[in-house]
């Protein structure tokens, strides 16, 4: 016997049947719902006092039955649904409502997120008569504004066109306007970005989520943003934006909802349920967790990053489906035994513990070098700096080094150490460190503790920002407040903006004057002397070195 969905309680077992028997009659694709047949769904409509709704494929076979309350219904069995950019669903939403009202925004969300063929409104009557019908159906491109077309009210059994021969076409339509999708690309991603301040800051950081997207290998296609005076504590969107979101998506062909803000595990949780399966929601953080992933090359960065991820996750196995949860008591057991959830959060717990005891290990090692690094008694200059400033070419560029440098952000994850002569023949250590970022996920600043470590050793922390940027100065205030979080007040600074042949000579001049910085290009070698003599006279201040310093006699 197939279930019946949703809000059973309290029914008589002959209502039941009656709802069961509603699986056995076909539906007609062509008309959608026969006379006899919504007479018979108003009167048990109306007898149960609740909403009731069919789930029919093109063939007319009813493969969902669901029961609501008097004003809603429960989201129905998506298992079967069909998935696809240039697609829909392969089945139609028929369902009561009592009394007028006819199609409610309710409809017309899950018309947009599920890709229903049709969704269409049976009402019902005083005397469980079957009204009018009002349905609904995707557009493969926008009509003033509306992403669906509201047909007009029909009796049962008299639509106003074949919906058989509608829905071949809309997807035909589909099929032939729909966006290409982009190769060499992981998917098209739509960029979300809900504030209660002004637009103009939400515009800048989607042009950063937008830089950081691509360097994930994603694609952004379109951008959408929401100013509320107070988040919804739910889905930070408010369901009417959502519903535009997701016909946005639809449009564009988009895999991928972006958002700028960082996702709770109960709005992630609430977010998926309310999208279609074949649309992933992503969060800054995991934006970030992954462009990590893909880009550590070293065991010590791998196991950061697996760790950082682990922390991640672990909030977030309640929120996960648990659906296929079992229990593992054992034959004769006392007791349910475990869940997989809690066999999920065990092996994650232990995991942690491994990943922590090998980062532990790596960090020691990483001591021992630093130790003997001071032990010859080179001064240590680290640069640091906003990711993509340029840090990796200008260490190759001091340094005659060949380091992996790229033109997008976090194109390098582990710090690098070499050696540099001034022209006074003396001799330092400086080091590339992983690029910052604003909001830097907290999950990676506690793995990356012991590559930041680095910093501490420092003598002298050469700060790179890009000054061809427009958000420079919001950058360098970002590592500004990360190395003061990190505890680095005290050690001694030097501003060095880069890519100054890019920036305006305005910006150059005034951002020069403000922070008493120096103007370089990285790939500009005529450049580089008034950076090296600059270093030079801040190492020759710093503390003098002790007499058994091999550097104190150059």
């Amino acid at each position: 016997m197939a279930k019946v969905f949703g809000f059973t309680q309290g029914l008589k077992t002959s209502q039941i049947r009656r709802l069961d028997n509603l699986y056995r009659r076909k539906l007609p694709p062509a008309q959608l719902i026969l006379p006899e047949q919504a007479l018979a769904l108003a009167r048990l409509s109306a007898e149960l006092g609740r909403q009731i709704g069919l789930v029919a494929s093109r063939r007319g076979e009813v493969v969902s039955v669901m029961v609501g309350g008097p004003e809603d219904l429960p989201p129905p069995d998506l298992a079967r649904l069909r998935r696809g950019r240039t697609r829909l669903a392969g089945y139609y939403l028929v369902h009561t409502r009592l009394g007028p009202g006819g199609l409610s925004p309710w409809d017309f969300t899950e018309l947009v997120r599920r890709r229903w063929d049709l969704v269409a409104v049976l009402g019902v009557e005083q005397e469980g008569l079957p009204g009018l019908m009002q349905a609904a159906h995707l557009l493969p491109q926008p009509v003033d504004g509306q992403d669906y077309r509201r047909l007009p009210a029909f009796a049962p059994g008299q639509p106003p066109e074949d919906f058989e021969r509608l829905v071949r076409s809309l997807e035909e339509e589909l099929a032939r306007l729909s966006p290409p999708q982009a190769l060499g690309k992981d998917g098209a991603a739509i960029l979300l970005s809900v504030t209660t301040g002004p637009r103009a800051e939400a515009e800048e950081r989607l042009d950063e989520l937008a830089e950081l997207a691509r360097s994930a290998g994603l694609e952004p296609r379109e951008r959408v943003i929401q100013r509320r005076q107070r988040l919804d504590p739910r889905t930070l969107l408010g369901p009417g934006k959502l519903a535009e979101v997701l016909a946005l998506a639809f449009r564009a062909g988009a895999q991928v909802l972006l958002f700028d803000q960082e996702l709770s595990p109960s709005q992630a949780h609430a977010l998926a349920l309310a999208t279609s399966s074949d649309l992933k929601v992503l969060d800054r953080t995991q934006l970030i967790l992954d462009i990590f992933a893909q880009r550590a090359k070293s065991s010590e960065g791998k196991l950061q990053v697996e760790m950082a991820q682990m922390r991640y996750l672990m909030p977030r196995l309640s929120m996960r489906d648990d659906g296929l949860s079992r229990l593992t008591g054992g034959i004769g057991g006392r007791g349910p035994g475990e869940t997989r959830l809690e066999i999920d959060r065990r092996r994650v717990r232990e995991r942690l513990h491994r990943l922590e005891r090998e980062l532990g290990q790596m960090g020691r090692q990483r001591a021992r070098r630093r130790g003997r690094r001071q032990s010859l008694g080179l001064p240590i200059i680290s640069i640091v700096g906003y990711t993509n400033a340029g840090k990796s070419t200008l260490l190759n560029a001091l340094t005659n080094s060949e380091v992996a440098a790229e033109d997008r952000l976090f194109a390098t994850l582990d710090p690098t150490s070499r050696r540099l002569r001034f022209p006074k023949e003396r001799e330092v250590i400086i080091t590339d460190t992983v690029g910052f970022i604003r909001d830097l996920p907290a999950e990676l600043k506690l793995a990356f503790a012991a590559t930041l470590e680095e910093l501490d050793q420092a003598d002298l922390l050469l700060h790179l920002a890009d000054a061809a940027n427009p958000q420079v100065e919001a950058q360098i205030e970002a590592v500004d407040n990360l190395l003061d979080e990190l505890g680095l007040t005290q050690t001694p600074r030097l501003l060095v903006l880069n890519k100054m042949d890019l920036a305006p000579f305005d910006r150059r001049v005034k951002l020069t004057r403000r922070h008493h910085a120096v103007a370089i290009s990285a790939l500009d070698a005529r450049t580089l002397p008034s950076l090296l003599t600059r270093l030079e006279e801040m190492v020759e201040g710093l503390a003098s070195p002790r007499p058994d310093d091999p550097a104190s006699g150059a």
